[in-house]
């Protein structure tokens, strides 16, 4: 029971999204690139078509012809949506990963 319980803290603190983590097309210090104009231009590029797909996921999970699931608890999709509130939530793609 103690190996158990120890296995679940240590797979609850991976799991677990940070209040100031940094997800896929965001920055939360913009001035980063401000020297590039390029890179600046492809990065805002990248960060509005992460932020579409996360609207057509959004879109897709509300869409009740779309759901090929059946059960007693059918769930939206969420695995692979970008954002994600601090916390384990099953969503968000994190610029890194650190251990």
């Amino acid at each position: 029971m103690l190996q158990s319980t120890k296995y679940m803290a240590v797979v609850d603190t991976l799991s677990t999204h940070s209040p100031d983590e940094e997800y896929i097309g965001e920055r939360q210090q913009r001035d980063t690139w401000s020297g590039d104009a390029e890179m600046v231009e492809a990065f805002y590029g990248f960060a509005s078509e992460i932020q579409r797909i996360e609207k057509e996921i959004e879109k897709r999970n509300r869409d009740m012809s779309l759901k090929n699931r059946c059960g007693a608890g059918v769930l939206p999709y969420e695995l692979l949506a970008p954002s994600s509130e601090p916390g384990v939530t099953c969503r968000g793609i994190p610029n890194s990963v650190s251990i």
